[in-house]
């Protein structure tokens, strides 16, 4: 059987960078899901369940995010990522 995979476009809020405290806040919403999930800026990929490799994205406000997500959750592991995106504050 072939897990599931999905992808989605979402832009960070204009006022928000991914730095440490909206990085950690994206990573742990990831962290809850069993399915492999990356997020990628500019064609650089990052695992999304890793602080240090979301925080060397540096991604500042603005930025269209591609997430990306392969397993048997992927559908919601994509929504409350996205969710968790359009949430984050500084």
């Amino acid at each position: 059987m072939v897990p599931a995979s999905s992808e989605l476009l979402v832009a960070l809020p204009a006022h928000v960078a991914l730095h440490a405290r909206p990085a950690g806040q994206f990573v742990k919403a990831a962290m809850g899901f069993k399915s492999r999930l990356t997020v990628a800026v500019d064609g650089r990929d990052a695992d999304a369940k890793s602080i240090l490799q979301v925080l060397a994205l540096g991604a500042t406000g603005g930025t269209v995010l591609t997430l990306r997500a392969e397993g048997e959750d992927a559908a919601a592991a994509l929504d409350a990522l996205a969710g968790c995106i359009d949430g984050l504050t500084e």
